[in-house]
């Protein structure tokens, strides 16, 4: 009953995904031959789902103002600052990402268990009552034996080497910056997409306007692609949705 339970659901799942899947297809049949399209250039802060960053601020501090004085607090020159420091100001992030990790674990566990009981009369008689039969001289034996072996490891080095152009989506409290920054780059049929967001201090941003990704708090990067190769590599729905659903 279970198994047919299980069944049904996997039938029932598949169904689905195929309707949900159907406009999605058909757009894809619909552009075959055409080079996929860029997403529009848009406001971050008008998304669907984009919530405003919210992070412990301490407490306001009054501005201080000197009159007859050519130097502006907070800045760096007898100038106006280039650096991005307010709503809609670019800026440039450095992505410099090197990841490598190598780890390597084992772990082996065994046991042996043997358990006999001998039995050589009962109650003085060498036979069992009413059955009048010989006792058996093993009453219980047991045997048991547990082993795993169990191994993992991970090797893995990536590199990425980049910049891209964020723009200050908010200012904090405190004076740190919001900033998120989107990059596409189609070459043939297939689209890279660079992704950079979190929060910096202004006092990190260098003097060309530019900032280390290694310095944004709550960095969030991703950079994938999307296109004919990216088809081709991803797995079909179908296939994927029996990965899920299947217990074996």
């Amino acid at each position: 009953m279970k198994v047919l339970t299980v069944v049904r659901h996997a039938v029932l799942a598949t169904i689905a995904a195929s309707l949900l899947s159907g406009c999605a297809a058909f757009e894809r049949i619909k552009n075959i031959g055409q080079p996929p399209p860029l997403a529009a250039v848009d406001n971050p802060t008008a998304r669907p789902g984009y919530k405003p960053v919210q992070m412990p601020m301490p407490a306001a501090q009054p501005a201080s103002y000197n009159p007859n004085s050519l130097w502006r607090n907070g800045s760096r020159a007898f100038f106006k600052d280039q650096r991005a420091h307010q709503i809609g100001d670019i800026l440039t992030v450095k992505v410099n990402i090197t990841d490598k990790a190598n780890i390597d674990n084992e772990t082996k566990r065994s046991r042996d268990n043997t358990e006999d009981s001998g039995v050589t009369n009962f109650f003085g008689k060498q036979k069992l009552p009413v059955l009048n039969s010989a006792l058996t001289t093993r009453l219980f034996t047991a045997d048991s034996k547990s082993s795993s072996d169990g191994k993992g490891s991970v090797n893995r080095q990536e590199a990425l080497s980049t910049n891209v152009a964020g723009v200050v989506t908010q200012v904090l409290p405190n004076g740190n910056l919001v900033i998120e920054g989107r990059q596409e780059i189609r070459v043939n049929f297939e689209i890279r997409e660079l992704i950079v967001a979190g929060v910096v201090r202004p006092e990190d941003i260098e003097s060309d306007n530019t900032i280390d990704s290694n310095k944004i708090a709550q960095a969030r990067i991703a950079y994938g692609g999307r296109g004919q190769i990216m088809d081709v590599q991803q797995q079909r729905y179908g296939q994927q949705v029996m990965d899920v659903i299947l217990p074996f």
